[in-house]
């Protein structure tokens, strides 16, 4: 026992309760937050095939590339127009120089016309950045104000924007003995020493920033801006601003230890939370979420796709939730 590591823990529930694994998703699905994963068109063959038995109906590709690397993606998927959408970056370029939005903005619209349904997903850590290829935005903030041309033409061309700022509040402690997502938080640990970084909770305040300055802009905030230790300042935002959603990619391990907490949160605002997933194309990955998202199932593990050691829990989400959160809201959304 004084010998074991954590990361060699690998406990194992012997609890004899419940265990339902669900193949298909109780409702169609629209998965609003994936990203190119396929090398070759056998596997998105594969895929497709992998979302029928899943029961998931389209998917959102963010790209988040211009140029052609956007129009590769495009190529890719043309093959599966109904079962894909694909969504484009920012482009960058020069963005050091006075009136680059220029053509940032008429990428866009060339973007639009070969079919990007939205932008994203941007991405900010504390520097700037907003990734999106080839040309990040370094030093950009969504709420720069060089970046307000942009976000109107994405309310112009009802372009909903997908975007990641900040991390979850583990990633900002210290990896001790303290942290209960010791693993995880060490994984993904947001290194606050870097010259000029913003943190967790001024990161929070450029998205509300940006998202009320740009009431007729649609903002899509992935991973519930990473507020899962605290869904109330995601709460807060929501009774604030109708222009934002989120969806809840990727955070399954975050919130499914806390199930009768998150459960309430999910269901008081059902109107403005979207499914996704951000973690592949397995289909063992869309059982994951099902189960957590649609059974009871109490206190099991899945330390190998979210790297915590705590154990799990079923939301039992109502149907009337699931029907919003796998399509429902997306379709209101995108217009579907």
């Amino acid at each position: 026992m004084n010998d074991l590591k954590l990361k060699d823990f690998h406990p194992v529930s012997i609890y004899k309760t419940t265990q339902v694994i669900i193949i298909k998703a109780r409702y169609p699905v629209i998965d609003f937050h994936s990203h190119d994963y396929p090398t070759s068109d056998a596997g998105v063959d594969a895929w497709v095939k992998t979302m029928d038995e899943a029961g998931i109906s389209k998917t959102m590709i963010l790209s988040y590339s211009t140029g052609v690397g956007f129009d590769s993606v495009v190529a890719k998927y043309k093959r599966y127009k109904e079962r894909f959408a694909i969504w484009c970056g920012f482009d960058y370029t020069g963005h050091d120089k006075p009136g680059w939005q220029e053509h940032a903005i008429a990428e866009l619209e060339r973007c639009h016309k070969m079919g990007a349904v939205g932008v994203g997903e941007l991405g900010d850590k504390g520097l700037g950045e907003l990734y999106s290829r080839p040309v990040p935005g370094y030093g950009l903030h969504i709420d720069d104000p060089q970046m307000k041309p942009l976000l109107e033409k994405c309310a112009e061309l009802h372009m909903p924007v997908s975007i990641h700022v900040a991390e979850d509040a583990w990633m900002y402690l210290a990896a001790d003995s303290t942290n209960d997502g010791l693993m995880n938080a060490a994984t993904w640990k947001v290194d606050l020493s870097k010259k000029g970084i913003l943190n967790h909770d001024q990161l929070i305040a450029t998205l509300e920033h940006a998202v009320k300055e740009n009431p007729k802009t649609i903002f899509i905030a992935c991973h519930l801006a990473n507020c899962c230790s605290d869904l109330s300042v995601l709460a807060r935002l929501f009774d604030t601003y109708p222009n934002l959603w989120a969806d809840i990619a990727a955070r399954y391990g975050e919130i499914a230890p806390v199930p009768r907490y998150t459960k309430a949160f999910m269901e008081k605002y059902a109107d403005r939370l979207v499914y996704g997933t951000d973690m592949g194309t397995s289909s063992d990955m869309y059982h994951s979420t099902f189960r957590i998202l649609e059974t009871e199932d109490e206190h099991f593990y899945e330390q190998a796709r979210f790297n915590y050691h705590w154990p799990l829990y079923g939301l039992a989400l109502s149907d009337d939730m699931l029907k919003k959160l796998y399509n429902g809201n997306a379709g209101k959304i995108l217009g579907y």
